[in-house]
């Protein structure tokens, strides 16, 4: 498959922006792949290797909990998702990073990513970005399923994530997100809709 990098790269300037000769570089360090829908990106276990670029595609991030998923983040076309505390110690995760849809990536190793903070000085500035967005997603998730109510959050969640995540995320993997029993989540849905075709 031949690589059009044209979003990674408009992601990428839109953080800082690099010269056309380290843009060069910077695009021989990613790789492109293709998976299915249900296909793991990364496995609780394993040590999280690469940092993926979702050019196109629908996935979750999720863990186990007492026996059940936790989905912890969703991300869709031009988005980056990684399991971070592994990817940064390069130690064994408890994450799981599965595809929603048949989804195809752009994926940078560690070792690549270690080249580029050493040769290219703003790609530092890439990889701080990248990793605090993933924390503060993280954290953002966890002060709002505590202090937010369950409508509020659903609300927020339709507001802030794009489109396609909100429209094509399955309910259960979106109650999992916000925190949110399914069947709650089915009954909020159907309040706001009602209300919106009343207004």
């Amino acid at each position: 498959m031949i690589m059009d990098n044209t979003s990674l790269i408009r992601n990428l300037t839109e953080i800082v922006g690099f010269t056309d000769s380290e843009i060069e570089i910077i695009s021989t360090k990613f790789k492109i792949k293709q998976y299915l829908k249900k296909d793991f990106l990364l496995q609780s276990g394993n040590v999280c290797k690469n940092l993926f670029f979702i050019k196109k595609g629908l996935v979750r991030m999720f863990h186990l909990q007492d026996g059940k998923e936790i989905t912890t983040y969703l991300a869709c076309d031009d988005r980056f998702i990684v399991s971070a505390g592994s990817f940064l110690s390069q130690s064994p995760t408890n994450d799981y990073i599965q595809c929603i849809e048949d989804s195809i990536t752009l994926e940078i190793s560690h070792k690549e990513m270690q080249y580029l903070y050493d040769t290219i000085p703003n790609w530092n500035i890439v990889g701080r970005k990248l990793m605090e967005e993933t924390v503060m997603c993280l954290s953002n998730l966890l002060e709002n399923q505590h202090h937010v109510k369950a409508k509020d959050r659903y609300l927020k969640f339709i507001k802030e994530k794009p489109s396609k995540i909100v429209q094509q995320t399955p309910i259960q993997y979106v109650a999992s997100f916000l925190g949110i029993a399914p069947e709650s989540l089915s009954r909020i849905r159907k309040e706001i809709t009602q209300s919106t075709a009343i207004s």
